[in-house]
């Protein structure tokens, strides 16, 4: 009898172990800075033309919402919303992850995919029905959740596939990593930290890749307004190819 059809993927996975590492540890090294890129564009974007909605910083949302009611100001309900979809887009990756019985490089192809279609989805629908001319509104709320389910895809992504990568949209940990490595090495006594150059260069790329993808989406949103998702859309795409071709 032939072994059964889900376990198929399972075994073509784990076919070639060692090529999947090597192939892993590239990814693990050119994937993430183009990720902190997305990141930092898909943040600034929502924040600009969404209604002041936190895409990847997605618990920042609280602090804005909660800053609003004490000051009886206006309340965005997707705002409040931004967390529980974020909650339930991670469900549904794992879940995708699942079935799919992918691992490792494979896993993050797909997971990469499904990022480019959300925020694909993002741009045509910012196109079409124009969300930054309502920021408060439910058309808003609607592109601003599901590029929140996108930056959902590339939280799960570097969990369930990259395990080893940093993250790429919580720039306060590379922040805090940069900072303490760097006293550590500027010090002349015992160091604090465990030694380890390479992390330190990693957090200083996706630090300054995420920055820099916030300038680059700042300057598009004042010059194209809402054709702006179109850069972090062609970087998914590029993401794509890199994650393809390592």
């Amino acid at each position: 009898m032939s072994a059964p059809a889900s376990s198929s993927a399972v075994i073509e996975n784990s076919a070639h172990p060692a090529d999947n590492a090597s192939q892993l540890l590239r990814l693990e090294a050119r994937l993430p800075p183009l990720l902190s890129v997305i990141a930092g564009m898909v943040d600034l974007i929502g924040f600009f033309t969404l209604g002041h909605i936190f895409t990847a910083h997605v618990t920042g949302n609280l602090v804005v919402a909660a800053a609003a009611a004490v000051r009886a100001g206006p309340f965005n309900v997707a705002q409040a919303l931004a967390i529980p979809v974020f909650m339930l887009s991670l469900a549904l990756v794992w879940l995708i992850a699942q079935v799919s019985h992918r691992r490792g490089p494979s896993l993050a192809s797909l997971l990469l995919l499904i990022q480019f279609l959300l925020l694909t989805g993002v741009l045509i629908f910012s196109i079409i029905a124009k969300p930054s001319a309502d920021t408060q509104g439910l058309i808003a709320g609607i592109a601003a959740m599901i590029a929140v389910s996108a930056m959902a895809c590339q939280y799960a992504l570097l969990r369930l596939a990259i395990p080893g990568a940093i993250s790429t949209a919580v720039m306060t940990g590379n922040l805090t990593n940069t900072v303490l490595a760097l006293m550590d090495l500027i010090s002349s006594g015992q160091p604090l930290m465990p030694v380890d150059g390479d992390r330190l260069k990693r957090s200083l790329q996706l630090l300054f890749g995420f920055l820099f993808g916030c300038v680059v989406a700042a300057c598009a949103v004042f010059v194209v307004e809402d054709w702006a998702w179109l850069l972090p859309v062609l970087l998914s795409a590029v993401a794509i190819r890199f994650s393809t071709a390592s």
